[in-house]
């Protein structure tokens, strides 16, 4: 499933250009390698909470902006469905507190549609419920995008793709037991639907600003029924 040829790119450039890889590169491309080596050295354990998904959940300091030490990202740059599914192990073993899923807008950009797309995502779950059924599953919908600055092509007129999906999400999460997380309150213009311009400078990934109202809605859900372990805490006590 390797592709034929792999290019170690700067992460910063694969967060800016996943959407143009082939569905196979996507999920076998060198950075994919590369993290999945470093998780395979950093185990997961039962008090932690794990966001998994790709260069959205990449992206943010977790730990930082939860003020959680217990809290573990394990985003990869353009990862669709299917290699979430390779990697999932990783995070299941570990049998975690909470998984807090958000996957979907890459296997979007391949033009898959919401059925076929539904159905693998259903795949997915279904593992992380068999693999790890104490885990409180949270299912995010996949965030709204904002293709007024024309940066990723695959996306443009994908809006309603998106929208079909997250209906199909919501179903998926009330058929097995997970939470539903509509993160569309926090992060879409509600006059146009769109993501809004002061969340993004590409419209597809979020700025500071951005992650900030997307942990506004969610620490609640986080928080809840955890041992919280307080980074800053965690760290004078390193010094």
């Amino acid at each position: 499933m390797l592709a034929n040829k792999t290019f170690i790119l700067p992460a910063a450039l694969l967060l800016a250009g996943s959407l143009f890889l082939p569905l196979q590169a996507c999920a076998r491309s060198a950075y994919w390698e590369q993290k999945v080596s470093l998780f395979d050295k950093l185990p997961v354990h039962e008090n932690d909470i794990v966001f998994l998904g790709n260069s959205i959940t990449d992206g943010g300091e977790w730990q930082e902006l939860l003020n959680m030490a217990n809290v573990k990202n394990r985003g990869i740059s353009a990862d669709v469905i299917s290699g979430v599914r390779d990697r999932l192990h990783q995070v299941t073993d570990g049998h975690p507190k909470k998984i807090f899923l958000l996957i979907g807008i890459n296997d979007v950009s391949h033009n898959l549609g919401a059925g076929k797309i539904a159905s693998e995502y259903e795949k997915l779950v279904q593992e992380i419920r068999t693999q790890s059924p104490e885990t409180q599953l949270y299912i995010q919908s996949v965030m709204p995008i904002n293709n007024d600055f024309g940066r990723y092509k695959n996306l443009k007129g994908q809006e309603k793709t998106v929208t079909q999906l997250n209906e199909k999400l919501k179903t998926i999460a009330d058929e097995h037991g997970a939470i539903y997380v509509d993160l569309w309150p926090a992060l879409a213009d509600p006059a146009t639907g769109k993501l809004k311009r002061n969340f993004t400078n590409d419209g597809l990934h979020l700025t500071g600003e951005g992650y900030r109202a997307w942990i506004d809605l969610i620490r609640p859900l986080v928080t809840e029924g955890v041992e919280i372990v307080p980074l800053d805490k965690t760290n004078k006590e390193r010094r």
